[in-house]
């Protein structure tokens, strides 16, 4: 598969696997609603935010959605017909990297660009993701009227790239079926089945048994299908099907025979379509509204409706599926993913997220009304959380920072036993669970009781028979092993030392 060059690729390579682990500190004055809600707002730079997530939600989002800097000249300060593409990608690489490891196997990433970036952006897409799981670009026509003043041509449309983790296990949720479409059926002859629409019987496609005559109930001879196409069933299915009332002749009984559809045996749904039109999802004008209505000024380039996030997250979600935005913005993927009851994880840096995106989910779970709100029924509820990103893990030399607690590292050693994530809600034991028919265990922060040598960090003899019993190969972490080599193959325990055999660093 030919790769995308540019400066400094090789070091991007390998940017995602040298960040730093960092905790995620929950600040109480700036959450919301519900104690206990599962939805995250993260101020921070979002490479370290994913990286810090990942311990605990690798493999869990069912959809992601992300509006990165479209790199129109005002992204980065020095602006370079070169080098500005190169810090573009730069920025992208690592964090496409975090966000395909954070995706569910049956999840998908919807990402919005324009033509500055978007064939660039593919290139790399395929990379990371594997050019077998691209989906399709969906085009959203954003402007409602031509730019008047645009040098050449006015450009209405932004790209919407959407990737499977694995194409196999992904499909869409089909797009419900409107009045308009349900007007097409009809049921004149009063049929118990219920509106049905008539069916072309003849086709252009080759069928060896589709050339018979056909009698009307008038006694009209049909000598066959119009010239150049077949009947679609063979006489007998064509019989069966008219014993059966499925055939509408007409009122006379002498038209050409069409096989009825009924509307209660159609999909009851509609394949989605990759052109959204602005009637549809809304367009740029209808996000600026939204935005200056919530804050009063419009404050943001580029906002995006609430209705085209309520379609990605339609199409992509179901109801308590977890959502994630690495470039949150104005808040408007945790908005809409909060009003139509998914859980979601809303990451933003710098000042936005105090100042714009809190306050609007504040008014969210508040009862807010702008937006979707009235057509999804929102009144109100849930909560978030609110976190900051804290200190590394490890030190510089790679040693485990003093106010690491047990809960922390568990997360990561489980995650770098396992490549799973370690549920918040674990419980906190030296027994960190079973995967694959091995257990594993954490002797940290005296875990067992300060009155153990070292705090219960050493694995002893005494300490191993107090351990939580598990039948199988095990995996025990700790500071020390008074245990001679002999004994511990002879036990079935391989011994790890904290902090240097701890791979997720």
């Amino acid at each position: 598969m030919p790769l995308l060059s540019w400066f400094n690729r090789d070091e991007d390579l390998t940017r995602a696997a040298r960040v730093k682990y960092r905790l995620l500190e929950p600040v109480a004055s700036l959450s919301h609603g519900e104690p206990d809600s599962p939805n995250m707002l993260i101020e921070g730079d979002n490479l370290d935010a994913l990286k810090a997530l990942l311990p605990y939600y690798a493999g869990q989002v069912k959809c992601i959605f992300i509006d990165p800097p479209y790199n129109t000249g005002s992204a980065f300060e020095h602006y370079d017909d070169n080098i500005e593409h190169s810090q573009w990608l730069s920025m992208m690489y690592p964090r496409l990297e975090l966000l395909r490891e954070l995706l569910s196997q049956d999840g998908s990433i919807w990402i919005t660009l324009d033509d500055n970036e978007a064939h660039y952006f593919k290139v790399i897409c395929d990379e990371v993701f594997g050019r077998k799981n691209f989906i399709t670009t969906a085009l959203w026509r954003k402007n409602y009227a031509p730019k008047s003043t645009a040098k050449h041509l006015s450009v209405d449309h932004d790209h919407i790239f959407i990737y499977a983790k694995d194409e196999a296990e992904w499909q869409p949720n089909l797009m419900p079926r409107t009045e308009k479409q349900n007007k097409a059926y009809k049921n004149v002859d009063n049929d118990p089945r219920g509106p049905w629409r008539p069916n072309n019987l003849a086709a252009r496609n080759f069928y060896s048994k589709g050339t018979y005559p056909i009698t009307c109930p008038s006694g009209r001879v049909i000598t066959g299908p119009p010239k150049g196409s077949y009947w679609r069933v063979s006489e007998e299915k064509f019989r069966a099907l008219d014993a059966d009332g499925r055939i509408w002749w007409g009122q006379n009984g002498n038209n050409v025979p069409a096989p009825k559809i009924f509307l209660t045996e159609v999909k009851q749904g509609v394949t989605p379509q990759t052109w959204w039109s602005y009637e549809e999802v809304g367009h740029t004008q209808d996000a600026k509204k939204e935005i200056v209505t919530l804050f009063g000024d419009d404050v943001f380039g580029t906002p995006k409706p609430e209705r085209l996030l309520e379609r990605i997250l339609h199409l992509a979600t179901n109801s308590g599926d977890l959502v994630l935005d690495s470039f949150l913005g104005s808040g408007t993927t945790a908005a809409v993913a909060h009003k139509m009851g998914r859980r979601w994880i809303g990451i933003e840096m710098g000042d936005h997220a105090r100042t714009h995106c809190q306050p609007r989910l504040v008014k969210v779970v508040n009862g807010e009304q702008g937006g979707i709100s009235e057509a999804v029924g929102w009144a109100g509820g849930g909560g978030f959380r609110f976190f900051k990103l804290g200190k590394p893990v490890f030190d510089e030399d790679g040693h485990i920072d003093d106010s690491i607690r047990f809960e922390h590292l568990a997360a990561h050693v489980w995650f770098a036993e396992t490549g799973t994530p370690r549920s918040t809600r674990a419980k906190k034991e030296p027994f960190l669970g079973d995967h694959g028919g091995v257990g594993y265990y954490l002797l940290f922060n005296g875990i067992l009781g300060d009155e153990r040598k070292s705090g219960g960090n050493v694995l002893t003899r005494r300490m191993l028979r107090s351990l939580p019993k598990f039948d199988g190969p095990k995996v025990i972490y700790g500071e020390a092993c008074d245990l001679p080599a002999e004994q511990l193959c002879e036990l079935g325990v391989t011994f790890r030392q904290t902090p240097y055999d701890i791979k997720a660093r």
